[in-house]
């Protein structure tokens, strides 16, 4: 080997060990890590293999020589009697079919009978049991002392503090692994966040940073779990005093008052190893607590005895770990994607990245707040992360290693599809774009509201053929709508020349409409069929509404302050405009339907809620008889409702109206009422 050669490899070893100690630092002292696990063993396994291919450069102080971190200021040192070692780990089939030939080749035995566990990510932990009472409870730490953690340990209530039988050995000690489940820490983030507080990264960074608190109190009020996976009876022994195996180990374990895996199983063979590999893989987006692996372990303990260890970790297990869950790359642009309800959606375009067991090119950001709550900036570096089919995000920034010249980034002036306006609304997260007629992005979901049966009623334009439309360039917009004819319509798929013919017949018979209709037809942001019609009885006429002030638009009753807001940005933008202009220069046509003198309004002052199927008429035919009548019809129930109607399949609607002891009638008893009533 050359000088050169042996001298950059020393170099490399230092930068390591530097980086490593800092890492290791961060991660068990501060609960506060800056890479990614997978990031952080790929440099633990650079360092072991320049140690292996360079001995002369091994050093006791090394990270490969040590499992953890040494305990931290304001706890006891705790000597380990047996060390706290950690396991070898595997990332591939090969690794797992290499483990099981060596153990094979060291028993002198053809098949291995193992128990394989999940691994959970959590915080190691060991209990000390005298008399069958908990005495003491310590952390890893570096494996051979940990913290005296035994005040806050006796906090959570999934460990026993006395042995539930008193024929269990003595002194007896349990390892496990104290881990957070992720609603306990989603929650203990959301309180931690309306108080003020730094909340935590992950559940593994909240277990271990509510574990090291110097007040138990804090420790006890957090959602802290414990999973028995081992036991020692005396440093001689191992756990052969418990049981003669990991299996039964497991069993008795769990009658002595310790939660143990439900998932752990005994089984022969590698191929049954990676067969429970798959199949918690696939658990693993829905359990309710972080894994990052199985691990497997040879299970009769006098075969363990025989394997023995090697420095850092036994021969007879091996940690199979899954595609990181999160990993570090380059956030190199923001660009905003438009949904098709306008919604605007900030997208992070990275470096590719392998995560999840994919290559990630793109990872969503949500919204502007979640940007600000982040701090996230293009050409960060950043943790992205990927559990199960769940879309990438981006989790955060690592700011560690942020240039000072990095702007926060803003949300464009305007739309990056069609060029409308971008609306924001106070109080709300979500950016929406205000050109829902003309924007590309929203057109099929538009034209599908427009042609919908309360609005225009076109029969028979449905979403398959709105997609043909569309997608062929036939449509761009509503308007576009009244130029077609039955020989275009006819070379659709599944449309022959009668479907094609009553399709226009239907368009045509839409040409002439009720105002109130046609305001709805047009999609404006949250103008339902109430508020559409109370504008259209107020206003009776388009042009003054278009030109209405937000101060008119909020006197109307079923409007009020947000809608009026909504309004007013729809007829503000120009193209918009250009829409309406376009449907009535192809003859479409509305009208105000005549309103009923107060004595041809008997409901007046009334409010009715629809819910459920009808059979002697639809539901909006409903609405308008009773709307004729003066009737108010609206979609939610409350104590100022007259009456629920009820059809078939009523729903939560009608819970409601029980609850509120609101008059229910049937079908019946509406047709009953518009009969008396006129309608």
């Amino acid at each position: 080997m050359s000088r050169s050669s042996a001298e950059s490899a020393k170099q490399r070893v230092r930068q390591l060990r530097g980086e490593i100690a800092e890492h290791n630092h961060r991660y068990y002292v501060l609960n506060d890590p800056s890479v990614p696990d997978a990031e952080y063993d790929r440099r633990l396994r650079e360092l072991e293999s320049l140690e292996r291919e360079h001995p002369e450069l091994v050093d006791p102080d090394s990270p490969t020589q040590r499992v953890g971190a040494r305990a931290a200021e304001g706890f006891a040192t705790v000597e380990h009697e047996v060390p706290m070692l950690s396991l070898a780990n595997a990332f591939d089939d090969d690794e797992v079919h290499e483990f099981d030939r060596r153990v094979r080749d060291t028993l002198d035995i053809d098949e291995v009978l193992y128990t394989a566990e999940p691994k959970l990510d959590g915080l190691a932990i060991s209990l000390r049991y005298e008399s069958g009472r908990l005495v003491r409870a310590a952390t890893r730490g570096d494996g051979r002392s940990g913290e005296d953690v035994t005040a806050n340990v006796r906090t959570i209530r999934a460990i026993p503090l006395q042995l539930r039988q008193s024929d269990a050995p003595d002194p007896l000690e349990v390892r496990g692994e104290i881990y957070m489940t992720r609603s306990g820490f989603t929650e203990l983030n959301r309180g931690l966040d309306e108080e003020g507080a730094k909340t935590f990264v992950n559940p593994r960074n909240a277990a271990a940073g509510s574990l090291r608190q110097l007040d138990p109190k804090i420790t006890a009020r957090r959602p802290l779990r414990f999973f028995a996976y081992a036991a020692i009876v005396d440093a001689g022994r191992g756990d052969a005093g418990l049981a003669d195996g990991q299996h039964a180990a497991l069993a008795r374990l769990a009658e002595l008052g310790f939660p143990v895996s439900s998932m752990a199983r005994r089984m022969r063979g590698v191929q049954d190893l990676l067969s429970f590999y798959q199949e918690v893989q696939e658990k693993r987006a829905n359990l309710d607590f972080d894994i990052d692996g199985v691990v497997y372990k040879v299970d009769d303990f006098d075969q363990q005895r025989e394997l023995g260890y090697v420095s850092r970790s036994p021969r007879w297990a091996l940690a199979h770990k899954f595609p990181a869950e999160e990993e570090m790359t380059r956030l190199e642009r923001i660009d905003v994607q438009v949904g098709r309800t306008g919604k605007l959606t900030p997208v992070a375009r990275l470096e590719p990245v392998f995560v999840g067991g994919v290559t990630v090119t793109n990872a969503t950001l949500h919204n502007l707040d979640e940007i600000r709550r982040k701090d996230v900036r293009e050409g960060d570096y950043v943790i992205v992360r990927r559990a199960g089919d769940v879309i990438p995000e981006v989790v955060r920034p690592i700011t560690e290693k942020r240039s000072d010249e990095l702007p926060q980034w803003e949300l464009p002036d305007s739309c990056p599809v069609c060029g409308s306006n971008i609306e924001l609304v106070e109080g709300q997260a979500d950016a929406r774009c205000s050109g829902g007629l003309v924007c590309e992005a929203q057109r099929k979901r538009a034209l599908e509201h427009f042609a919908s049966r309360n609005a225009m009623d076109i029969d028979g334009l449905g979403t398959r053929i709105i997609d043909q439309l569309v997608e062929g360039d036939l449509v761009d917009g509503p308007a576009d709508l009244y130029r077609l004819d039955a020989d275009t319509l006819a070379g659709l798929e599944r449309m022959g020349e009668k479907s094609a013919a009553n399709l226009v017949s239907a368009i045509e018979a839409s040409r002439k409409v009720p105002l109130a209709r046609l305001l709805f037809a047009l999609g404006i942001r949250e103008v339902g069929e109430v508020s559409a019609g109370a504008l259209a009885r107020h206003f009776r006429d388009l042009d003054a509404l278009m030109e209405a002030d937000l101060e008119s638009l909020e006197a109307i009753r079923d409007v009020g302050p947000v809608v009026a807001g909504h309004i007013r940005e729809f007829f503000d933008e120009r193209r918009n405009l250009e829409v309406i202009d376009n449907l009535l220069k192809n003859g479409v046509e509305w009208y105000v339907e005549q309103a009923r003198e107060p004595e041809q309004q008997p409901l007046k002052g009334r409010t009715y809620v629809l819910t459920g199927s009808l059979d002697g008429l639809s539901r909006s035919a409903a609405k308008s008889r009773l709307e004729k009548l003066g009737a108010r019809v609206t979609g939610s129930v409350s104590k100022n409702t007259t009456a629920v109607i009820a059809g078939e399949d009523p729903g939560s609607k009608l819970d409601k109206a029980r609850e509120l002891g609101v008059e229910v009638l049937d079908e019946s008893g509406l047709a009953a009422l518009l009969a008396s009533e006129g309608g």
